[in-house]
């Protein structure tokens, strides 16, 4: 999906905000946990969407 591409796009990326702006540098490599539970959370929305769209 949309939001999983976005949240595996910020693996390259330093994070500059929150806990993880501590690391610096060593925040480079790692997924950011914000876009990665977000994209979990669109996914179970949008499949809750679907299954009450169903019945």
């Amino acid at each position: 999906t949309a939001a999983e591409a976005g949240a595996a796009a910020t693996k390259p990326l330093r994070a500059t905000k929150g806990r993880a702006s501590y690391l610096g540098e060593r925040s480079i490599g790692h997924l950011d946990p914000g876009a990665v539970s977000t994209s979990l959370i669109l996914r179970a929305a949008a499949r809750a969407a679907g299954e009450a769209g169903a019945a």
